[in-house]
C-alpha cells in the first residue's frame, strides 16, 4: 500500500494536481506519524490494515469537516474536503455495501456470540478489525443494533 501511495504522488508530481499532492502528502504523514509512535512503543511498523484503518479515520475527518463548512455557509471549503476524501477513497480497499454488510453483521453476531443490545460494542470492534475502512461503520452499527433487538 506504502508503494501504490508513493507511485500516486509521483504522477500527482508530473501532473502538477496541487489538490492531490497535498492530500497524498498529508496521507504520509499519518502513516509517517503511527510508524514513528510504532517504534517508540517496540511495534513493527504500521501494516496495510494499520494505513487503512488510517484513511477511514482520515475521511470521517473531513466528512465531520465538510459538514461543519456547511454549516457555516463556506461552500468552497466544504467542496475542498470532498474532494481531499475522493483521493483518500481511491487508496481504500473497495467498500462493502448493501446485503454484503448485513451478511457480515450476521457473521460477526454468530462469532461473537452476541445475544442482546450489550453486545453491540463487540460486534462492532470485530467488524472494525475485520473490515477496517471497507463499509460505513455508522450504518453497520445501526443494523447490528437491529438483529440484537
Amino acid at each position: 500500500m506504502r508503494d501504490q501511495i508513493a507511485e500516486a504522488l509521483k504522477c500527482a508530481l508530473k501532473a502538477q494536481d496541487k489538490r492531490r499532492i497535498s492530500t497524498i502528502r498529508l496521507i504520509q504523514a499519518a502513516v509517517q506519524d503511527r510508524d514513528i509512535a510504532n517504534r517508540g512503543a517496540g511495534k513493527d511498523p504500521v501494516s496495510d490494515e494499520e494505513i487503512a484503518q488510517i484513511l477511514a479515520k482520515m475521511v470521517k475527518q473531513r466528512r465531520e469537516s465538510a459538514q461543519a463548512y456547511e454549516e457555516g455557509n463556506r461552500l468552497e471549503l466544504a467542496e475542498q474536503e470532498r474532494e481531499e476524501i475522493d483521493v483518500i477513497r481511491e487508496f481504500l480497499p473497495r467498500q462493502i455495501e448493501g446485503e454484503a454488510v448485513k451478511k457480515a453483521c450476521e457473521q460477526v453476531i454468530d462469532e461473537v456470540g452476541a445475544d442482546g443490545l450489550r453486545d453491540v460494542g463487540k460486534c462492532m470492534n470485530a467488524l472494525k478489525r475485520k473490515f477496517p475502512g471497507q463499509m460505513d461503520f455508522g450504518k453497520a452499527s445501526g443494523i447490528v443494533k437491529n438483529m440484537l433487538e
